[in-house]
């Protein structure tokens, strides 16, 4: 047996101390809620208090047939903002009974109503507000590139095309349009001018200039497909015109660029290919508005409804291609579609064909009330502006050479869906004004020079073009509403509308005998003391400047006549898409003073040759610009076999220059 002596066990109780603290500090939650030793303190002892129990009522056995059912809710009315204390006699049924439960929520927060020795709850049914939106989306690109590519000792420094005479199109273009510039509405008033101002506009449009092509559509109705004037049985899809996927699946992606011939001799095959445009500006729009409507809409002042589309393509694609190069492809056709469609779908209900429903009419009924004016406003404006007046020098070096100064994307994407309330009945103490426009813009100026210096020649083939272009604007209107669903306010709805204004809150027997209303139990009614404005708004501008200068020179050391040529000028899309479903009535519209109803179509195409060029060679344009800056190439008796004019500058054009090619 071990003996400690004093100093070893103090040193001992020491380490185990020291333990214990450490333990401590890891669980000092734990251990402090253990070792802590509250004082108990003495508490009184409960206070027993004895009270008396009797029951006199007899207990009686249970009695079949009798039937309990617990009482249903009362027609009533809810303002703005709802309030439960309400007048009872407003919650009495026509007959003064009590309806029973079916068809009807307890709402959880009202407090049930006294009538009588029954208790009920009336029905919460909520009022629409007002919802307005304005968007503006817009985009603005300049990419005017100068590149000078090869070994030509050429310097090309024509007069860059400003956007001067872009814009002058632009407003050619506006100029043709039946609808001027309509400012965004902040107000009723304003709402109801812009309406009226746009159909005053639609009833004046003018013809356009000799150029343009212009086909105008107005009636009372209008339905069907139209493209650029004429009526189909179907839309165009764009996908059969144009593709986002710019990659070939065919094409060979190997990135060789050799050939092997028979005696095993390795060629590079030499080529140059350009593309100074392949642009793509598009606006898409989608809007869907179901924000209120009613089986039956009752109109005390008049009734105003418009839908409009205007659609207009303006192209500027005058050109001035080398003839130093053969007969390349330099005019593909351009494509330019507007396309409208007109719809209408009837949502009224089918007739009940039980007679028992069919003779039923709605003994009941519960209002919500909107003081004022009810507005659901969508104000949607896309602009796209884009500048892509390129300059360049080409020259092959016996390399594969691939210049891209274009295939710029602008996209203006925007999708609305309003869904709200519906009603069975809707009555309005002021006017109607419901209206649908779509304006759709786009204007191309796509005027090229492309030429050849003094000398330049080529046995490869050469692909060029300059054209091949889609201006397209697709527009799409479509009513849930019938168009004949509109009659003469009877008496009876006036007296209900005049009431309801006055502050009564009774739904006569006459209105409740509508013919919509049969099979209803009950009634959900929306008074609108002021005017209903529905004004749907899209409008869509694309504005592209894509008029290129391009110069085609050789090679000043070694020249490789068997180039291939590939250069594309043109291929731009500009792209409008817009969309409106409005929700008018699930049914009937009685209207108490004027009924106006127009549709109209405005479609134009303007194919202008201003800019006039006049018809010039191409490669005297080019050689101009060149001699231009050195006029000791005037003295040189062989110009054709000189192509060392000037040591290439950089920076003699304005705008931004590319700033790498890919040779390889």
């Amino acid at each position: 047996m071990t003996m400690f002596d004093k100093i070893t066990e103090e040193i001992a109780h020491f380490i185990g101390f020291f333990h214990v603290s450490v333990e401590d500090a890891r669980f000092r939650e734990t251990y402090q809620e253990f070792s802590f030793n509250p004082v108990k303190e003495e508490l009184d002892p409960l206070q027993v208090v004895e009270t008396g129990f009797a029951s006199p009522y007899e207990l009686l056995d249970y009695e079949p047939g009798v039937d309990y059912r617990s009482p249903g809710p009362q027609p009533w009315h809810l303002d703005p903002q709802p309030s439960m204390v309400q007048d009872v006699a407003h919650f009495q049924g026509a007959d003064g009974t009590v309806p029973d439960n079916t068809g009807y929520d307890r709402p959880e927060h009202a407090a049930p109503v006294s009538l009588g020795s029954t208790k009920f709850a009336p029905p919460d049914i909520e009022p629409p507000g007002s919802v307005v939106n304005h968007f503006n989306q817009a985009i603005a690109l300049s990419d005017d590139d100068y590149f000078s590519v090869g070994r030509h000792d050429v310097v090309f420094s024509p007069e860059p095309v400003g956007n001067a005479e872009l814009l002058e199109g632009a407003e050619a273009a506006a100029s043709l349009t039946a609808i001027g510039d309509l400012e965004r509405p902040g107000s009723s008033a304003e709402i109801i001018a812009v309406i009226k101002t746009t159909i005053s506009q639609l009833d004046a449009a003018q013809s356009g200039t000799d150029d343009a092509v212009q086909e105008s559509i107005t009636a009372e109705i209008v339905e069907g497909v139209y493209v650029n004037g004429e009526l189909l049985a179907e839309a165009p899809k764009l996908e059969d015109y144009h593709s986002f996927d710019n990659e070939d699946e065919s094409e060979d992606d190997s990135g060789c660029n050799t050939r092997t011939t028979e005696d095993g001799t390795v060629l590079i095959e030499a080529s140059v290919e350009l593309d100074a445009g392949g642009n793509t500006l598009v606006n898409d729009a989608v809007l869907k508005s179901f924000w209120t409507g009613g089986t039956v809409t009752a109109v005390v002042g008049d009734h105003v409804e418009l839908n409009a589309i205007v659609q207009i393509n303006a192209l500027w694609d005058v050109d001035a291609i080398t003839s130093s190069v053969g007969d390349p492809t330099s005019h593909d056709a351009n494509e330019l579609f507007n396309s409208a469609t007109f719809e209408r779908s009837n949502a009224s209900k089918e007739p009940d064909t039980d007679p028992a429903a069919a003779d039923s009419y709605p003994k009941y009924w519960a209002i919500t009330e909107v003081k004022g004016d009810l507005m659901i406003v969508n104000w949607l404006e896309q602009f796209i502006f884009m500048s892509d007046n390129d300059v360049g020098v080409l020259s092959s070096s016996g390399v594969t050479t691939s210049v891209v100064s274009g295939d710029n994307l602008g996209v203006n994407h925007t999708s609305i869906f309003e869904l709200g309330f519906a009603y069975d009945l809707i009555i309005v103490g002021g006017s109607v004004y419901d209206a649908n426009i779509i304006q759709q813009m786009n204007v191309l100026f796509d005027n090229d020079v492309v030429g050849a210096t003094s000398g330049f020649q080529t046995t490869g083939e050469l692909t060029l073009s300059s054209s091949t272009n889609l201006l397209w604007n697709q527009a799409s209107i479509a009513n849930i509403g019938d168009a004949e669903r509109f009659d003469a306010l009877p008496q009876y709805y006036l007296d209900a509308a005049n009431a309801l204004e006055g502050g009564g809150r009774d739904i006569s027997h006459d209105v409740r005998s509508d013919d919509a209303f049969a099979g209803l139990e009950g009634l959900r009614v929306l008074h609108i003391g002021g005017d209903l404005l529905n004004l749907q708004f899209i409008k869509q501008t694309n504005i592209l400047g894509d008029s290129d200068q391009i110069s085609l020179a050789m090679d000043a050391i070694s020249p490789h006549l068997d180039s291939g040529w590939t250069i594309s000028t043109g291929s731009n899309a500009l792209l409008n898409n817009a969309a409106i479903v409005d929700l008018d009535s699930f049914g009937k519209t009685y209207v108490g003073g004027d009924q106006y109803s127009q549709e109209t179509l405005f479609q134009a195409e303007l194919i202008s040759h201003r800019p006039d060029l006049g018809g010039p060679d191409a490669d005297a344009l080019v050689n101009e610009a060149v001699l231009f800056l050195d006029d000791s190439l005037l003295d040189s008796t062989d110009a054709a076999a000189s192509q060392r004019y000037m040591a290439a500058e950089y920076d003699v054009h304005p705008d931004d220059g590319v700033t790498s090619v890919l040779g390889h």
